[in-house]
C-alpha cells in the first residue's frame, strides 16, 4: 500500500474518530465526550501511532484501533486535567466542566477511559496481552506525572531534573507509548521498539518544553487558549525554574509570589513575569533544552534497522511539532 501523505493520514484519523464517536442517552454523559472528541487538536498522539507502524509495515490499518484508543485516553485526561487546573478555555472553546459542571466533566472522563479499552480491543486479537500492556503502563504513568505536577505546587524548590522526570511521565510517556503500540501492530523487533520507543520520548519532551514556551511568549489566537496560564498559576516549568536559577534573591523572590499579588492585573503579572524571564534569558534555556532532546530523538530513529526512506513522514511529523507556533 502506497504511504499516505500526512494530511490524508490525519483525515483517516478523524474519519476513524467520527465513526468512533459515542453517542446516546443519557445525553449529558455522551455530549460532552463528543463536544470533547470534535474539537479536535493536533491528533498528535494517533498520528504517532500510525506512523510508527507505517515505519514497520504498509499495513497500517491495524494500528487504527490503538491510535483511537490513545486519542480517546488523552482527551480523557484533559477533561479531568482542567478541572485540576480550573482552566476555563481548551482549544479556544470553553472547557467542559466550564460548559457543563464538574460532575459531567468528570464522569464523561471516566467513560471515555472505558470506551478507550473498547477500541483497543478492535487491534489483531494476537497481540492484545502485549497492547494492553503497554497501554496500562503507560497510563499508570500518565497518572503518576499529574501527581507530581500537583505535588510540585506545594513544594518552594524544584529542580530542572525534577521538572524533567514529571514531563516525561506526565506527557512524553503518552507519546511514546502511543508510537510503541504502532510499532508492535507493524511487527517491529525488540531492538526497534525500544528504538522507536526512546525516539518518541524523546520527541515528548521537547514538545512539552516547547509548549511551556508557548505558554508565556505565544498568542491566545495562536494556542486557542489563555496565554501565561503557567505564570498566574504560579507553576514550576522549564521557564520559571530556569529564571528562579538565574535571578538574585530579590528577584526570586518576586517571581515565586508574583502569581499571589492581589493587587495586580493577571495581564500584569504575566508581563512582569516575562520582565524577569527576559532578564534570566530562559527563552534561550529552552530553546536550546528543545533542541537539545529533539537531536536525540533523531538519533533513535537513525538507529532503526529499516531503510531510511521508511522514516521520512516520522521525521517530517517531528519536525512540524516542535517547530510550531500552536
Amino acid at each position: 500500500m502506497e504511504h499516505k501523505s500526512l494530511s490524508a493520514l490525519l483525515q483517516s484519523v478523524e474519519n476513524y474518530l467520527a465513526q468512533s464517536e459515542l453517542k446516546g442517552e443519557p445525553a449529558q454523559l455522551y455530549a460532552p465526550i463528543s463536544y470533547s472528541m470534535e474539537q479536535g487538536g493536533k491528533r498528535l498522539r494517533p498520528m504517532l501511532t500510525l506512523l510508527s507502524c507505517g515505519i514497520f509495515s504498509d499495513a497500517i490499518e491495524g494500528a487504527m484501533p490503538c491510535a483511537a484508543a490513545v486519542e480517546f485516553f488523552h482527551n480523557f485526561t484533559l477533561l479531568h486535567d482542567d478541572i485540576m487546573d480550573n482552566a476555563p478555555i481548551r482549544r479556544g472553546k470553553p472547557s467542559v466542566f466550564r460548559k457543563w459542571n464538574q460532575n459531567i466533566a468528570i464522569l464523561s472522563g471516566d467513560a471515555m477511559i472505558v470506551y478507550a479499552y473498547q477500541l483497543l480491543e478492535k487491534a489483531p486479537t494476537e497481540l492484545l496481552p502485549r497492547l494492553f500492556n503497554v497501554f496500562n503502563t503507560t497510563a499508570m504513568k500518565v497518572f503518576e506525572g499529574q501527581q507530581y505536577d500537583m505535588d510540585f505546587e506545594s513544594r518552594d524548590e524544584v529542580s530542572i531534573e525534577e521538572y524533567v522526570q514529571m514531563i516525561d511521565l506526565k506527557t512524553a510517556v503518552l507519546l511514546s507509548g502511543a508510537a510503541r503500540m504502532g510499532a508492535i501492530v507493524g511487527g517491529a523487533s525488540d531492538e526497534d521498539l525500544d528504538h522507536i520507543t526512546r525516539f518518541a520520548d524523546e520527541l515528548g519532551l521537547a514538545f512539552q518544553l516547547q509548549d511551556d514556551l508557548l505558554d508565556s511568549y505565544g498568542t491566545e489566537a495562536q494556542l486557542g487558549k489563555a496565554i501565561g496560564g503557567d505564570i498566574l498559576e504560579g507553576k514550576k516549568t522549564f521557564l520559571m525554574i530556569s529564571a528562579l536559577n538565574s535571578l538574585d534573591e530579590c528577584e526570586r523572590r518576586e517571581l515565586a509570589s508574583l502569581h499571589q499579588r492581589e493587587s495586580l492585573l493577571p495581564e500584569q503579572k504575566i508581563t512582569r513575569a516575562r520582565e524577569l524571564f527576559d532578564k534570566a534569558d530562559v527563552r534561550t534555556a529552552t530553546e536550546q533544552r528543545i533542541k537539545f532532546h529533539f537531536e536525540r530523538a533523531l538519533e533513535a530513529l537513525d538507529a532503526l534497522s529499516v531503510p531510511m526512506e521508511r522514516t521520512t513522514q516520522m521525521r517530517e511529523f517531528a519536525q512540524s511539532l516542535v517547530g510550531r507556533k500552536k
